[in-house]
């Protein structure tokens, strides 16, 4: 009843700045890892994991991104020749390794996710090209949201472009999605075997207009 109150009362109060050691395992004290410790993810786990990153926003709700979980040793044994060398140990040893795809036929779901606009479909299918740019967009976004709801579940990412992506999806999806990364998902072995790289400034990357 505590916890309800102290909700009803932050959403009453408008949104309220998360207290510092989210912010710390979401971003500051957040890293990439490529060791992991031999503990194995729950299925259960990786529902909650996607069911939270469905909830960030994307373009008339489209939520185009898909996810294959390779968590079988025989689906690893399938993708791992698929993997530049430099990634396949780290894929290897990883609990999970998430291919986050995007389906190009996204659109056909809009009637039921974004029902207030019975045309909406109309707005990404008008060619193909257009399609796949909202997918890629939007996916990419949902792509973020899924490394921030892995950490904020107490998982670590080592998200990794280095793959074949023609055969990625060959092997794992249907037709009609597209490759956009892929992820390996545990508990990292710590502390992290390298420190952190340099970021670029506010004043570098950021403009105020």
């Amino acid at each position: 009843m505590k916890a309800a109150a102290t909700l009803a009362a932050a959403t009453d109060a408008g949104t309220e700045r998360l207290d510092e050691y989210s912010i710390d395992r979401l971003f500051r004290e957040a890293r990439t890892y490529t060791a992991w410790q031999p503990r194995p993810v729950p299925q259960a786990l990786l529902r909650e994991l996607y069911e939270l990153m469905a909830l960030g926003p994307t373009s008339a709700n489209c939520l185009p991104a898909r996810i294959v979980f390779v968590c079988s040793a025989q689906a690893k044994q399938s993708l791992l020749p698929l993997m530049a060398e430099g990634n396949r140990e780290q894929t290897r040893l990883a609990p999970v390794t998430a291919i986050i795809a995007y389906d190009l036929e996204f659109h056909e779901h809009l009637p039921r996710l974004y029902p207030q606009q019975p045309e909406a479909r109309t707005w990404f299918n008008a060619t193909e090209e257009q399609a796949r740019e909202a997918a890629m967009r939007n996916g990419s976004l949902q792509g973020g949201y899924f490394i921030a709801a892995a950490r904020a579940l107490g998982l670590d990412c080592g998200p990794m472009g280095g793959f074949d992506a023609q055969a990625v999806r060959a092997a794992f999806l249907p037709p009609g999605f597209e490759v956009n990364f892929l992820c390996n998902l545990g508990y990292g072995q710590r502390p992290p075997r390298h420190p952190r790289l340099p970021r670029l400034s506010f004043e570098t990357a950021c403009r105020i207009a």
